[in-house]
């Protein structure tokens, strides 16, 4: 394998190890490709990785994950390179950890996807909010983990969110030495600090989304798996020099453009925070403020790197998330992004594999983004409907969920109701019609 990504020179060198449970058959991506984008995710945190190792397993090994012939390969690999660190495909249960500090040395570094995915958002992360969020969920996967072996690596930490701690290599970024070294009872006061925080976070947001359902624009957010395009998108649609690089993870934190439409329409662009494959559950529960933009927007415009070799398995996973999230009902626009590093051959390949109005683009080239455009113009239009209703003082509940999920033009207390005009997701508008208005006259 060899890493594409690489942000800064590599301060560490690891081992990757790549465990299968079960048949391949099961499996929605295979082994090999897994291994390939824990790779780059090492380089995108700085580390360069000089071999990698692999099992399939029918269970995993109670104390140690893979099996004991395969822990003495690893020793022995170790021992050859030089390497430092090894890292883990999949999430390491604690005693997983405990057993192999235990077994490989205190000059050993032991991290899991998790932890190297967590100290990319720690480095990546530059608001408060980022780093509160970061810092959250480090915490929370850091509890359980908790051992003496930690405080000798935290010494070596910075402190105090994303981008303090570069000194202490991967997995050691974020909350630093002072958190990781005082007891349980201290780190939980801390979490319930920061979760405090955060929720006041969410009620501004909300805030902030009722002041803009109240302005009647539509919210359209870009997602899609990390690294697909989204902010190079953005800034073609709207002028915005939003930071690109092509690297993982590269935007945290939403951000948000006007964008007018062929229409005449004025829209609301968010660029969103992106997934990935075997996303920590720790990360999604502390994003949860961030991830509301994504389900409280009007239109989706799911950005697939259409170039990779497994890009459509990354749009499965994009799409499983936003089950996940509560965002699976959306309207949602493919594009199918970065056609520009395809060949004549593959991009005919591709049309045939792909529905037949699907949209191709660049967005580094502007390639079709005036039929994206159109296409985003012509979903906006259909995702809403105008209606007049007149709601009865006792289904307060229908006034609430027309402000809160609809846009609101005027609100009338009449003798028999309130009388509400404005625009609803198509959706929900069957459970106003017993209350429409027919003409303009109502009292």
């Amino acid at each position: 394998m060899r890493s594409e990504i690489i942000t800064e020179a590599p301060v560490e060198q690891a081992i990757l190890v790549g465990v299968q449970i079960g048949p391949a058959r099961q499996q929605a991506i295979t082994l090999e490709a897994s291994l390939e984008e824990l790779e780059l995710l090492a380089g995108t945190a700085g580390i360069s990785v000089l071999a990698d190792i692999s099992q399939n397993l029918d269970s995993p090994n109670a104390s140690t994950l893979i099996g004991k012939g395969k822990l003495e390969e690893l020793k022995i690999l170790l021992d050859e390179t030089g390497a430092t660190t090894v890292i883990f495909d999949e999430e390491l249960e604690p005693r997983h950890q405990r057993e192999l500090e235990a077994e490989l040395g205190s000059k050993i570094k032991v991290l899991d996807r998790t932890a190297l995915i967590l100290d990319i958002f720690a480095q990546h992360a530059h608001t408060r909010e980022g780093m509160l969020q970061v810092e959250l969920a480090q915490l929370k996967y850091r509890l359980p983990r908790l051992t003496r072996a930690w405080s000798h690596l935290a010494r070596q930490g910075g402190g105090g969110g994303g981008r303090a701690g570069s000194v202490g290599g991967v997995g050691l970024r974020g909350p630093g030495e002072k958190q990781l070294e005082v007891d349980r009872r201290e780190i939980k006061s801390r979490i319930a600090r920061l979760e405090d925080e955060l929720d006041k976070v969410r009620e501004q947001r909300s805030r902030y989304r009722e002041h803009r359902r109240k302005t009647n624009v539509p919210v359209v957010a870009l997602v899609g798996y990390t690294n697909a395009g989204k902010s190079t998108l953005l800034n073609q649609l709207t002028g915005a020099d939003i930071y690109v690089a092509d690297q993982l993870f590269a935007t945290l934190d939403p951000t948000t453009r006007q964008l007018e439409l062929p229409s005449g329409q004025t829209v609301l662009l968010t660029d969103t925070v992106g997934f990935i494959q075997k996303l920590p559950t720790t990360l999604v529960a502390a994003f949860r403020a961030t991830l509301e933009e994504i389900s409280e927007a009007d239109l989706l415009v799911h950005v697939v790197d259409i170039s990779q070799e497994h890009a459509l398995h990354q749009r499965q996973t994009v799409l499983e998330t936003l089950e996940s999230i509560g965002a699976g009902e959306i309207p949602m626009i493919t594009a199918y992004n970065k056609v520009d590093l395809l060949s004549a051959d593959q991009i005919e390949l591709v049309r045939k594999l792909l529905e037949p109005d699907a949209l191709l683009l660049s967005a580094a080239r502007g390639i079709g983004l005036e039929a994206l455009n159109d296409q985003i113009a012509k979903e906006v239009a259909l995702a809403y409907q105008r209606v007049t209703v007149l709601i009865p003082y006792d289904q307060g509940k229908l006034v609430s969920i027309f402000h809160e999920k609809g846009h609101v033009s005027k609100v009338e207390n009449l003798a028999r109701g309130i009388r509400m005009e404005g625009t609803l997701p198509r959706q929900l508008v069957p459970m106003f019609m017993p209350f429409a208005v027919k003409g303009n006259k109502a009292n």
